[in-house]
């Protein structure tokens, strides 16, 4: 077949050279000199005269790279209203950020503000989502636009730009980034409404109709028409929002219910934007089926919110793992887990106490690259729900002010900071490798190892998915996957107590109570095993 291929290159040869294409034909097929094959003239001349006339050729296929931000993150949100330094005063973006140092301290490099724009009147929520709302309500940040302005307005109460540039410069100085929500979507008072009805859908009546999300309403929210007619300028003055605060050095954005609005907007405003700004990153806030989670990654969202808040018991847990950070999805998608959100408090949370609350914080820390918690009610506790069998929050901040105790004893944020530091120092955590789900024989205790073959590192990771009871079984590593061949023992260096364990790999058994839910080491290979326990 070889001697076939080069004699068909002698037709594409001036004479001279096609006598001797020829000739290195017949030597190959008389299989006498097999190292014909291999002469660099062979090389050369079939570089200038290879038959290419059944040759598939390609034009250069564009590569998109996102910076690493894209891959590894640790988000933290706030409501800046909450965080005043006085008693039942309304926050602002320089109270903010004076107390930057707390969320740093634990690690987090993404600052995520809740819209900080002026909120509407019309239709405003009180608290704990009350239809009527009283005189010093201050309504939810989502309903967007006032008389101040709207999606490029600063709420008065919170500062102005000055102390917006003054909240990213101090940010910045700290490590962190700023990320911005954007909610497509306005207040029945926002400019646009007014200067703008023909982008809005109107009822039979002619008023406009406010916003859904099933089972919930949104009295407070109108949502944009985009079959209107008026389509394209709408879609421009929204790219316009993005600009505004690109320019004003935002470069992260948290896009609010993306899979409400059709999948062509999206295309097209994230590449106009990547055209002049291909550093910007979009987090997809789209909890809905997931072909359409996983077709808005494809359109060009950097991450995405997940299904791993609901995601409680072993099995499925594994299952989803694997599902989000293994090909074919992971060739596309980039989960963010988050244990919580201001709209969701899950029932482990509300029922399983601290050690629900520590279990939750490592499955979403340790397992993929980008995490994320609603602070501080994730770190100081906060589970009450605001009726039986609902995943709102009681007394929810979505409606109101809140006060934290920052300095509270019983705050989780030395253990958020440690969760966040073993994922800045180990290599394996560090890279987008899958976890390798390990055999544990408890149908609760949930077993999965980070492993980095450059570096050698490897993280195990133990947690209890019924963290109030005590639960113990033999763990078996998978030595081929992590390396492992051939190693009878290991050192299990316990990365949130800080001691060190010999293990015989034959002979290991996790234990796991209410005080200690969660496990994890980092698994070094044991030359000289000496005395190794279990």
């Amino acid at each position: 077949m070889g001697a076939t291929l080069v004699a068909a290159a002698a037709h594409a040869a001036p004479p001279a050279i096609a006598a001797e294409i020829g000739a290195l034909a017949v030597r190959l097929k008389s299989g006498a000199e097999p190292d014909v094959a291999r002469t660099p003239r062979l090389r050369e001349l079939m570089d200038l005269y290879a038959d290419r006339r059944d040759e598939t050729r390609l034009d250069p296929r564009p590569v998109w790279v996102d910076r690493a931000t894209a891959r590894r993150s640790a988000w933290y949100e706030v409501f800046p209203r909450s965080w005043g330094r006085e008693p039942g005063s309304h926050g602002t973006l320089t109270d903010l950020a004076d107390r930057l140092d707390y969320v740093r301290g634990m690690g987090f490099d993404v600052l995520y503000l809740t819209p900080i724009h002026p909120i509407g009147h019309a239709f405003r929520k009180g608290r704990n989502n009350a239809l009527a709302a009283g005189e010093n309500d201050v309504g939810s940040p989502w309903g967007i636009g006032g008389p101040e302005g709207g999606h490029t307005a600063i709420h008065p109460r919170l500062g102005t730009f000055a102390d917006f540039e003054r909240l990213r410069n101090r940010a910045a100085e700290l490590g962190m980034e700023l990320a911005l929500d954007i909610a497509v979507q306005c207040s029945p008072d926002h400019p646009w409404v007014r200067e703008h009805p023909e982008w809005f859908r109107h009822r039979p009546d002619g008023s406009i109709q406010y916003a859904e999300n099933p089972p919930k309403k949104y009295q407070d929210i109108v949502p944009f028409d985009f079959q209107s007619a008026h389509w394209r300028p709408l879609w421009e003055a929204l790219a316009g929002v993005f600009r505004f605060w690109i320019a004003k050095g935002v470069r992260i954005f948290r896009v609010d219910n993306p899979h409400t609005k059709p999948f062509a907007f999206w295309e097209w405003l994230i590449d106009d934007i990547h055209r002049t700004d291909p550093d910007v990153l979009f987090l997809s806030e789209a909890f809905t089926r997931p072909k359409v989670m996983y077709r808005l990654a494809k359109l060009g969202f950097t991450q995405s919110y997940t299904y791993f808040t609901w995601r409680t018991e072993k099995e499925e847990m594994a299952a989803y793992l694997r599902e989000v950070t293994t090909p074919p999805v992971a060739d596309f998608f980039r989960p963010n887990f988050w244990p919580n959100t201001p709209d969701i408090l899950h029932a482990t949370l509300q029922t399983g106490g601290r050690p629900m609350f520590l279990v939750r914080l490592t499955l979403a820390a340790l397992s993929v690259g980008n995490w994320g918690i609603y602070g501080p009610a994730m770190e100081l506790l906060e589970a009450t729900p605001r009726e039986p069998g609902s995943e709102e929050y009681l007394d929810s901040e979505k409606y109101e002010i809140k006060r934290w105790n920052l300095d509270a004893p019983e705050s989780l944020a030395p253990f958020i900071r440690r969760l966040n530091e073993i994922r800045r120092t180990e290599p394996a955590l560090q890279r987008d490798r899958p976890p390798l789900v390990q055999e544990l024989d408890d149908l609760q205790l949930l077993a999965w190892c980070r492993y980095d073959p450059a570096t050698g590192n490897r993280v195990l990771v133990v947690v209890n998915m019924r963290p109030g009871e005590t639960r113990s079984g033999p763990l078996r590593l998978d030595a081929a996957a992590l390396g492992l061949e051939g190693c009878d023992a290991v050192l299990a260096h316990d990365l949130l107590a800080d001691a060190v364990h010999a293990w015989h790999l034959d002979a290991v058994t996790i234990e796991c109570t209410p005080e200690r839910p969660v496990h994890v080491y980092r698994i070094d290979e044991l030359h000289d095993p000496g005395q190794p326990t279990a």
